[in-house]
This record gives structure tokens, sequence and C-alpha cells, in this order.
């Protein structure tokens, strides 16, 4: 009779080990993405233009970088950062309550443009908010900590797996101390039937479905981060949210004064306030506020409560402005929301000069910078390339993940200000020129690389021949230079 010993086992332990090599390289799974991404967030802040960047989390608990970039004009003063968590998770546990701070720390910002880090700690998965204060006024950031998630084939693979590695020991060990030669065959055969199974899971996980995102498609709860399989699923694959509304109160009317302006955001549907805007572009809201003579402001305001959003500045001549924001809501794609009244501002104690109106194609002066913009066939209906050179050296960095912004109002009447005109244009239009980023690179351009230009380059299609506002805008030297310009479009 026939005997079964250690070295009969040899090929399946060959198997067992480099199954379990393989599935090992296989990258955690969080929210149905690779494990953890930076999340770069503008606020416009009192009177300082900041980049929030908030690194990856890798583990929990665990440390939370966040680093704040500041830009030209911010000047020197301090920030406190505070962690709150916001999900209530239906297992208990005895971590703090949600709402509650859980870490807290202070940043120190320097008299010139820099970037201040800090590092903070969270102590469980799922929606976050980070509190930015000055002192003075505060933004939150909602984001969330992801965790480690497995799908269900992945699962049973690596429980499968697993008990093989259990059944080989047991094997060994059998047929190293049993005499009889059957013994060994009934872990082996287990071991087997483990193998198979775990080769099954292996291979029916890069064909499973990926869960919905929390904190993308569906609200980021503790559970729906941590189970995301288990997650309640719609019946389709339509996550689209109703259109937003828009209100906006000025605590000041008067021009040459600081205002503050709220931005009450409702949902469409319910009139109930929005709650679930996402990150698009590096910010939460983009606020384009355009006055009487031309003037642009392109902000960024900071979240204070549920739909209501904060962003102060001086209005600084009298008449009226129009204005615009761009969000993203979850699973709702990118919605432009313009206010429908807009808002008139009333002379102040000390007179403001209008902006004078731009030229058209050409070259200028900005800040002791030669500019030429140029536009080629600027027809209704056909693209039109416009190419602005900032200086003769490559010096220019990406800002809110673009090389370049480029902001087109349209068609405008010629005798009307420009933000009365604004305000019922039929063309609100925001373009882009995107960084080359190298193959294989993750996350986006890096603000404080400063390797790109001096030609930025942005292709849009005009609907309406007639006269367009244009707006450039690119980050040099840590400060935000506006190109403004006047472009006729003809006929097509």
């Amino acid at each position: 009779m026939r005997t079964y010993g250690p070295r009969a086992l040899l090929v399946p332990v060959i198997v067992a080990v480099l199954m379990i090599l393989v599935v090992g390289q296989r990258p955690a799974l969080a929210d149905g993405a690779p494990t953890g991404q930076d999340l770069h967030v503008a606020q416009t802040l009192g009177t300082r233009e900041l980049s929030v960047v908030l690194r990856r989390v890798d583990e929990v608990p665990g440390p939370l970088r966040v680093e704040v970039l500041t830009h030209a004009g911010a000047g020197p003063g301090k920030l406190v950062l505070r962690l709150v968590p916001t999900g209530v998770s239906s297992a208990e546990d005895d971590l703090p309550a949600a709402g509650s701070v859980v870490s807290e720390g202070e940043l120190v910002l320097g008299p010139t443009p820099a970037s201040y880090g800090a590092t903070l700690r969270v102590d469980r998965p799922g929606p976050w908010e980070l509190t930015v204060d000055d002192g003075h006024d505060s933004g939150r950031i909602p984001f969330v900590v992801p965790a480690p998630v497995r799908s269900p084939p992945d699962t049973v693979a690596y429980a499968a797996f697993s008990v093989a590695g259990g059944l080989l020991l047991l094997a060994l060990g059998t047929a190293v101390w049993s005499r009889r030669w059957w013994l060994p065959l009934v872990p082996a055969c287990g071991m087997v039937a483990a193998l198979a199974t775990g080769v099954t899971g292996a291979a029916l996980s890069p064909l499973t479905p990926q869960p919905p995102l929390p904190g993308l498609q569906v609200d980021a709860t503790v559970d729906n981060v941590t189970a995301p399989y288990t997650a309640a699923r719609p019946v389709n694959a339509d996550y689209s949210r109703p259109p937003v509304n828009m209100l906006v109160r000025a605590s000041e009317k008067t021009s040459g004064r600081r205002t503050d302006l709220d931005l009450l955001l409702t949902d469409g549907s319910t009139g109930r306030p929005v709650e679930d805007l996402v990150v698009h572009d590096d910010a939460l809201v983009h606020l384009l506020v355009v006055s009487p003579s031309g003037r642009l402001w392109h902000l960024h305001p900071v979240m204070t409560g549920p739909g209501h959003y904060r962003v102060g500045l001086v209005l600084a001549e009298p008449g009226h402005y129009a204005l615009s924001a761009e969000v993203a809501r979850r699973g709702g794609g990118v919605q432009l929301v313009r206010s429908a009244a807009g808002l008139d501002v009333g002379e102040g104690a000390t007179p403001v000069a209008a902006a004078p109106t731009p030229g058209g194609p050409g070259p200028r002066e900005i800040d002791g910078v030669r500019i030429d913009l140029a536009a080629t066939r600027p027809s209704a209906g056909e693209a039109t390339t416009i190419t602005v050179k900032v200086g003769e050296r490559a010096d220019l960095q990406p800002w809110l993940g673009m090389v370049g912004h480029l902001i087109v109002v349209g068609p405008l009447p010629y005798a009307t200000p420009v933000g009365t005109a604004a305000q019922t244009a039929p063309v609100w239009g925001h373009a882009h020129a995107m960084a080359p980023v190298p193959r294989g690179a993750a996350g986006r351009p890096d603000e404080t690389v400063a390797t790109f230009g001096p030609e930025v380059r942005f292709t849009h299609t005009f609907p309406e021949p007639g006269r367009y506002r244009l707006w450039a805008q690119v980050e040099r030297g840590y400060a935000l230079v506006t190109v403004p310009a006047v472009l006729d479009v003809g006929a097509p």
C-alpha cells in the first residue's frame, strides 16, 4: 500500500503560498476606491485666500496632516484648527459623541506666503468636519475618513486561504505523526476545497460591481463608510439631485466698506437647506461677482452651517453687481447658480474710480508684467482658442488644480454698465487650462511648483455674436493675476 508523506503535499503548499501572495497584493478598498486621497479646498476666510490640504488618512485611529497655503497679501496671524466627527454609527462604542471636538491645533501664519502645517488625530472612519478659525471668521470643511473595506469575494478569498493554511498545517502534522496512511487525506481534501473556494473568490473579485461611494454618491454615514456593500442602493443608477436656489444677503450695501455676503442655498424641490455639496475644482463654492464697471471677484465662501456660506469683500463702487456660483451636489453634477436679483450698492463717503474698459486682443501690462492676449477665429458657433502669455518665463503656479481659468460673460450691450448687463447676459462660461500631470501621477498638481506657462491656452465656443467680457486668471508668485479683456465675436 502506497503511503503519503510531507512531500506529497508540496504542490498544494506552493499553490497556497502563491495564491495568498497574489491576493495579498490587491489594494485595500475604501469607499469603493483606493484607500485615501488628499483633499484640496480653497477658502476665502476673512481677508485671506487660503488653500487647505487634508492629507490622506492611512489608518484609524491615526494622524491627519493639515497644510494651509497662504497667498500674497494674507498677512500674519493665527488659525485654530478643530476636528469634529459628524456621523453616527448604528454600533455602540465608547468614542466621543458626534459633534464634539476630538482634536485641536494651532497654526501661526507668517507675513509671507508659505505652507503651514499641523497634525491632528482622527479616531474613527466616517464623515468629519474641519473647522478653520482665525478669531473673527470661521469655516467648516466636510470630508470623509475612509475605512479599509474588502468586497464580498475578497472576504471569501481571504477566509478560504486562511482555512487552507490551517488545514495545511494539520495535514502536515497528521502525515508526520499518524501511522494511518489515509488520515492526512482528510485535512488535505479540505485544504483543496478551501483553495478552490479562495481561487474562485479571487477570480470574481475584479468583476464585483463597486458600491456607491459614500460622500460622492450616497450620504457619508459611518455605516455607509465602514460597510459600503450593505448600504441601501437606489433602484437605478440615477443619483441626481434637484437644482439649487441661491438667496444672497449683504450686511452692508454702501460702497467702499467691507460687507459679508451670506449665500443661502436651498433645494429646488423641497426648499430645505442644501447639505450635500462636494468639493469641485478644489472648492465647495466658486462665487463670481461682477461690479458695475467690470471688476471681477473669484471667491470661495466658507460653510458656516447647513446650506449657509459666507464671504467678506469690499464692494468698491456704487451700482449693480451680478453674482453667480458654481457648485456640485452629491451625485448631481456641477450646477451654475445665478442670483436672480443681484446686489445694488449705494454711494459711499469716499468715491471710488470705476475700472477702465479693457482692450481687446493685444499686449498690455499688469503689475509690471507684460501680458499678451490673442484669440483665433472669434466667430459664433466655432471653437475659439484664446492664448494668454504672462511674462517670458515658465513661472506660473496651478491654482484650484488648473494652470488657468477663463470667465466669459456676454453678449453685453455697449452702453449698459457691465454689472447690470451681466445680470441678464445669456452666457456665463468658465473654461480651464489644464495642468499637464505626468503619467501615473496621483492627486492634483502641487500649487507650490512654479513651472507652468508662460503661455496659457483656453478653448471656448461662443454661441452668439456680440461683445463679451473675458477675465483670464493665473497664479504667479502666490498672487492671483486677473487679465480683463473685451472680445468682439462675429456672426457665423
